[in-house]
């Protein structure tokens, strides 16, 4: 804010100029004392003046709230942009009508793939929208050492942006391992945020003790990968922020919330994750997040303040998250606290949704650097023969509704050489092709749960080198599958007999494009309904969402990465065959 825009703001404020807009008659939710007065709002230039007083000059545009309540804008306080399939002008489009009007956005799936050129992308990419982005800075690139990513971001890459105030900190550190070992390239990857004097998103699933002690005296503010009271309850207790996440396939608001209470609820938050444009338009986006935790019970105004205030606290913005003078007028309007449904939002003042038509004009940047990232080599249906010397195998495990899997012991059919051939156990094969440097690398192995009968889908969408994943039942759909993303450039394939059923070609780095959201949304409901019927995947999991989380090695306890199999318990590659 330029000293001009303060001066008027304070005179606003004080009566001695008029507002820009006036907001009567509300029932406005405050978050700060958990209760609701009745007023009205003043705005100047985008910001809260105040409440009012005798004897104000009339005031040039006055909206009618008639009773209505009016809440801060929604903040997701964790999201991958990228799981959304959509740009950031098409991902605000498809958000802001559902209350969200600020989102922290973790990059990395894209800086995996391009580097700083993503993280440049992403930031000139959301830079004027009516959703607010602010963006961490990738503290994994690669994820682990145990696979083949398209880039590498280290302390030095760090300290040439961390600076930017859009980059609140260093984004989620999935490689506890290496932080509670002190481990020098962290170190100093940590360092550099310091200096700046930022901190780090936390992920450490299954981390207690004093290693969780160590993780959070490193930096860690704050953890999503809470999938149980217990691991939740550790981190509060040592003053760390819990988010309560529902993305598309992880689903862990309904476990968690019977911890929340009044001598805690300062430190909850909600986010999403991973939420695909579908589960965004049939359920919403943080707002599905409030209804679900008011209908288990959760006092409406403490799911509002969790929603809001508690990620602006906990990001240390304090120009947003409350009804409050000097806060950014970002608010929503709703008719009832108990059956919550956003009706309006003003982003800055600006009324960006109303009865959830998207008000704004963003503008789409066009992926310059971002696009065209597939380099395969040397693949062919021969790289996906699956030989074993033995009839008991490993494979992944799936857990419907979870990205967590099991490591599972199956008996296996083999042909008369030796390669593997699908019997009547639920078990098909997948594969991950490397497609960043060229190196020929196909990493197989069998996977458990999934349902697939009678063909093969694949994706470049696989967290977190989003290298291609692909899943079947014969090695001739399988490749038909990857074919058709080297082809594309990337997206979403589904094959069948050797011929494409569908795809969806994804020109921002494999994982994103720029199509209208509503189109993308009704695009992959189609791809959902073909690869349920036409491939009978199992009702009770996401099938692209699930998929694309088989080659993430930092999520117990079995995945696959272009390097093979991958024991994440013991952290290191384990052989298919028992």
């Amino acid at each position: 804010m330029e000293k001009k825009e303060l001066k008027k703001l304070i005179e606003t404020a004080t009566g001695k100029v008029s507002a820009d807009l006036c907001i009567k008659n509300a029932k406005i939710v405050d978050v700060f004392t958990r209760n609701v007065f009745e007023g009205d709002i003043f705005i100047s230039d985008g910001y809260i003046a105040g409440f009012g007083g005798y004897n104000y000059p009339p005031v040039k545009e006055v909206f009618d709230a008639k009773g209505s309540y009016i809440a801060p804008g929604l903040i997701d306080a964790h999201v991958h942009i990228e799981s959304s399939h959509l740009c950031p002008a098409e991902f605000s489009r498809l958000v802001v009508p559902h209350g969200t009007t600020t989102v922290v956005a973790d990059p990395h799936e894209i800086c995996n793939v391009c580097g700083l050129d993503g993280l440049d992308y992403m930031l000139k990419a959301s830079e004027k929208l009516a959703l607010k982005v602010f963006i961490q800075f990738p503290s994994c690139v690669p994820a682990t050492p145990f696979e083949n990513s398209g880039a590498e971001l280290g302390a030095e890459e760090i300290a040439s942006r961390i600076e930017n105030p859009r980059i609140l900190a260093l984004g989620e550190f999935m490689n506890y391992v290496g932080v509670c070992n002190a481990d020098e390239e962290i170190l100093d990857k940590i360092m550099a945020a310091r200096k700046a004097g930022k901190y780090f998103d936390g992920h450490s699933p299954s981390l207690f003790g004093n290693w969780l002690d160590a993780y959070i005296a490193a930096g860690a503010i704050n953890d999503h990968e809470c999938s149980t009271p217990e691991e939740a309850l550790e981190r509060l207790k040592r003053g760390m922020y819990v988010m309560l996440r529902e993305g598309t396939a992880c689903n862990d608001l309904e476990k968690l919330l019977p911890i929340v209470n009044d001598n805690n609820s300062h430190l909850c938050m909600f986010c999403t994750d991973d939420r695909q444009p579908s589960s965004i338009v049939n359920d919403g986006h943080i707002d599905n997040n409030v209804r679900l935790a008011i209908k288990n019970g959760l006092n409406p105004i403490t799911a509002l303040t969790m929603a809001t205030l508690n990620a602006a606290n906990c990001y240390g913005l304090k120009d947003r998250g409350a009804v409050a003078p000097g806060r950014l007028a970002d608010l929503i309007l709703f008719d009832d606290l108990n059956d919550f449904k956003v009706r309006k939002v003003w982003a800055s003042g600006k009324l960006v949704s109303d009865e959830g038509k998207y008000l704004a004009s963003d503008l789409v940047v066009k992926p310059e650097k971002v696009s065209g990232k597939m380099n395969v080599k040397n693949f062919s249906r021969e790289r996906l023969a699956l030989k074993l010397e033995s009839d008991r195998a490993r494979a992944i495990k799936i857990i419907p509704h979870s990205i967590v899997t099991e490591d599972a012991e199956v008996k296996v059919s083999r042909d008369k050489d030796g390669f593997w051939q699908r019997n009547s156990d639920d078990v098909v094969k997948i594969a991950v092709v490397e497609r960043h440097k060229g190196t020929g690398n196909v990493g197989l192995g069998l996977i458990q749960g999934f349902g697939l009968k009678g063909g093969a889908m694949a994706m470049t969408i696989a967290h977190d080198s989003h290298n291609i994943i692909v899943i079947g039942d014969s090695d001739e759909d399988m490749e038909a599958a990857v074919n058709c993303l080297i082809e594309i450039g990337g997206g979403m394939a589904i094959a069948k007999e050797g011929k494409i059923l569908s795809s969806f070609q994804h020109e921002i780095a494999g994982l994103m494009c720029t199509k209208p959201a509503y189109e993308v949304a009704e695009k992959i409901k189609e791809m959902k309904e073909i690869v349920k019927n036409q491939l009978h995947i199992s009702s009770e999991i996401a099938p692209f969402m699930t998929l694309c989380f088989m080659a993430l090695p930092v999520i117990p306890a079995l995945k696959i990465t272009d390097m093979g199999l991958f024991d994440v318990t013991q952290f290191k590659h384990v052989s298919v065959e028992i």
